[in-house]
């Protein structure tokens, strides 16, 4: 069997009413050779129940249950059950537009060197976050590298080491270990990356509102939601 181009890492916690979206706009993709991982980090919700029907309907949906470890280190382990040529990224509360993927494949195929694709997003509600150094600041996202929108050869993640086991900014971190290591990465301006921040538990609003510390208290369970 020849491996996908894409495979799409799809983490959650606790977002079953959230996942329908998520997994909507990816059975609508221009772009049909891909598979995803769903990695359930531990959700204690009807995350499951509402899975099945999508793995039903679609053979490269594939569903993982796992401990909570949080968001770098599940992107990790999707990672290393992923068979695509190109690792990509999907948050359960944001969603695809339709030509998201046939976009960033059709940059890759113009751009055969480029092993790591950045950007084109669409923001939905309050454009500002927690900054990564200091929480207590808020930034515009256009400052931000917003790792949900990376696309980046399998090989290459791998080579970097993947996410660093970071609650907050991971993304960033990643992102500067490849400028570092000689990587050249590709900004796509094409907004098709929909980023929902209207959600009140997201990780980015969670770091606002109580920094770093909350967003373990969330994955614990005693951050108010």
């Amino acid at each position: 069997m020849t491996s996908p181009f894409f495979s799409v890492l799809l983490c959650t916690f606790n977002r079953a009413h959230l996942l329908p979206r998520a997994l909507d706009s990816l059975l609508i993709q221009h772009e049909t050779d891909w598979e995803a991982l769903i990695i359930d980090d531990g959700s204690t919700d009807r995350t499951a129940e509402v899975v099945q029907p999508y793995l039903r309907q679609a053979p490269n949906l594939h569903y993982v249950q796992q401990e909570n470890r949080g968001l770098a280190l599940s992107r990790n382990a999707g990672a290393r059950l992923a068979k695509g040529k190109f690792l990509t990224f999907l948050d359960s509360d944001d969603w695809f537009a339709p030509d998201h993927l046939a976009t960033r494949r059709k940059v890759i195929e113009q751009h055969p060197c480029a092993n790591f694709l950045h950007g084109g997003v669409q923001i939905i509600g309050d454009p500002y976050v927690a900054d990564r150094e200091n929480p207590a600041v808020r930034v515009h996202l256009d400052q931000c590298i917003i790792d949900a929108t990376f696309v980046i050869r399998r090989r290459l993640f791998f080579r970097l080491g993947g996410f660093p086991a970071l609650a907050y900014s991971a993304g960033n971190a990643l992102f500067q270990r490849a400028v570092q290591a000689g990587v050249k990465p590709v900004k796509v301006n094409a907004p098709t990356y929909v980023y929902d921040r209207t959600t009140p538990d997201s990780i980015c609003t969670i770091a606002a509102q109580g920094g770093i510390a909350a967003i373990e208290q969330f994955r614990k369970g005693a951050w108010p939601r």
